[in-house]
Parts: C-alpha cells; sequence; structure tokens
C-alpha cells in the first residue's frame, strides 16, 4: 500500500472519529444515542469506509460510493453515514499532488451519469431519513444527467448536493476556515469542533431539519445555535441548546451539519490546516467499553 493511500485511509477515519467523539449538541456521541443508532455504529462504519474511499479517483467517486454503502450496511442496520461518504468520495479523489481547493473542481466536473447511478443505488440501499415522496421516487429512477447536475437539481434544499452543485463553498469558504480559527483559540480540539457546529447551523440551517421538520425549525435551530456561540455563559447554553434539539426525538438531529464537519475536518488535515491531534487526547474522550472497537491501526 502506498503511503499516500495510508494517509488518506487515516484521515478519513480521523476526520470521522473526531466528529462522532466531539460532544456536539443533538448528534450521537459516546454519551448519546438515538433508538436506532449509536456511537459504536459510527466507529464501526468509520473503519469501513476509510479504505475504500482512499481508493477514490475522479473516475470512480459513484462507485466509491456505493460501495462505501455497501460494505456499511453489512454490519450497521442503519444509516450511518450516507451524507458524509457522499462529501468525502469526491474530496479523497482530488490527487495528492494538488490541494483540495485546487482540485476540487475537477473532480467534480468529471462526474458522469454513471457514477449518478452509483448514488442512486446507494442512496436506495442506505434509506436516509427525511426523503420527501418526491426525492423518494427520483432516487427510484434512472438519471438524468451527470450526478454533479442531478445534485444541482437538489442544491436548494440539501446541503451535501449544493456542495457539489457550488464546488464545496461550505466546506472550503465557511467550515475550514472556522475550523482554523477555532483551533487556535479552544483549549481542545473537541472544543474546536463543537464551535464549528454552531457556526455550520447558524449560517446554513440543517437540511436534515429542514426536511424532517420544516424550514422554520430549521431557521430556529440555527438562531438559536448562533446564541449560544455569542453566549457569555457558554457551557449552560450549550446544555440547554442541547435538550431542544432532542427533545423531539431525533427529529432535530442536526446530522447535515455533521456530515459537513467530517468534510471539513478530512480537508484541514489532509491539506495541513490543523494539526493531526494528539490520538491521546481523542482515546480519553471515549469510553473504555468501545475502544476495542477502535481501528488502531489508522491511530498510530
Amino acid at each position: 500500500m502506498s503511503k499516500n493511500i495510508q494517509q488518506l485511509e487515516h484521515w478519513v477515519y480521523l476526520a470521522c472519529l473526531m466528529e462522532a467523539t466531539a460532544r456536539k449538541p443533538g448528534n450521537v456521541h459516546p454519551e448519546t444515542a438515538f433508538p436506532d443508532l449509536t456511537y459504536s455504529d459510527f466507529l464501526k462504519s468509520a473503519a469501513v469506509i476509510a479504505p475504500i474511499l482512499s481508493h477514490s479517483t475522479s473516475d470512480k467517486v459513484g462507485p466509491s460510493i456505493r460501495e462505501s454503502i455497501c460494505e456499511t450496511q453489512k454490519v450497521i442496520p442503519s444509516n450511518s453515514n450516507l451524507g458524509m461518504v457522499l462529501l468525502l468520495a469526491p474530496l479523497a479523489a482530488v490527487p495528492s499532488e494538488q490541494t483540495i481547493d485546487a482540485g476540487i473542481h475537477a473532480v467534480l466536473d468529471q462526474l458522469t451519469i454513471q457514477d449518478a447511478r452509483e448514488v442512486y443505488e446507494a442512496i436506495r440501499i442506505a434509506k436516509p431519513g427525511g426523503l420527501g415522496k418526491t426525492e423518494s421516487e427520483d432516487v427510484a429512477t434512472e438519471p438524468t444527467g451527470t450526478l454533479r447536475d442531478v445534485m444541482c437539481l437538489a442544491a436548494d434544499r440539501d446541503s451535501v448536493a449544493s456542495e457539489y452543485a457550488n464546488d464545496f463553498h461550505i466546506t472550503l469558504g465557511t467550515a475550514v476556515p472556522a475550523l482554523q480559527e477555532f483551533w487556535s483559540k479552544s483549549a481542545d480540539w473537541e472544543s474546536a469542533v463543537i464551535r464549528l457546529q454552531l457556526r455550520l447551523m447558524s449560517d446554513f440551517p440543517d437540511t436534515l431539519i429542514a426536511r424532517k421538520c420544516g424550514p422554520n425549525e430549521a431557521k430556529q435551530s440555527a438562531a438559536r445555535a448562533r446564541a449560544v456561540l455569542d453566549a457569555e455563559e457558554f457551557t449552560p447554553s450549550l446544555s440547554n441548546f442541547d435538550l431542544w434539539l432532542r427533545q423531539n426525538g431525533n427529529q432535530r438531529n442536526p446530522g447535515t451539519t455533521a456530515d459537513l464537519i467530517v468534510a471539513a475536518l478530512f480537508v484541514a488535515l489532509r491539506d495541513g490546516f490543523i494539526p493531526t491531534p494528539e490520538i491521546d487526547t481523542i482515546i480519553k474522550q471515549i469510553p473504555s467499553k468501545f475502544q476495542p472497537e477502535l481501528k488502531n491501526d489508522y491511530l498510530q
């Protein structure tokens, strides 16, 4: 295995691990779960997709996505990672000699109708929550254009699709710079990731919340996220926000924001915008019952 592929595996796994481990409001993490999704599921899915996505290239983005979802479904019955896989596959496909910012447009521009077919199949396999009747019917049919074309059609209602349509403008234009800023100002990596979540939720109302609960609720969650980010008493404000997000089961789960965080962490690690954190600082946040599921070969 080449050094570059080993590095990509490491960065994909680490981005997924850090996002899942940070105790972000409304999301699954080591201390809280949903009825159909646990922290253990995220560890398993990260281990599954890292070796697949490390081999992603511009001519097999769609197959990499479909294979990642197929293999994930073999170990996890629920959808744990469709959004993050959709984001990571083109990012990981950027040639190693280029930065993500310099190379992502060419990757997206080369996507084909076959990539769209592969992704439609991945969506059918994952069965993500929050799809409306029209969206469900769309993915049950034959795509009418390239993967980028069909993502453009959904860009106004889904932030993952918007990234395909706009050269990852959220990840590269907002998320990575914000992560750098919070990383430099925060006491630890987890605090930086939590603040990144709040910033993204406030600037880009979570589209999973919008699909499940309606646009007004997504806008309310954005306003609440901004209030927490600006609060003088940050910790109690964060705790109250977490309680509000969880009041309605997992309907207010900011899952699309979580996917964007994974993308930002991958780009920031891969292109050196943040230093790779000491592994012990991550592992100490993980209860001992979960640590046997960690892929220690990615954590060297």
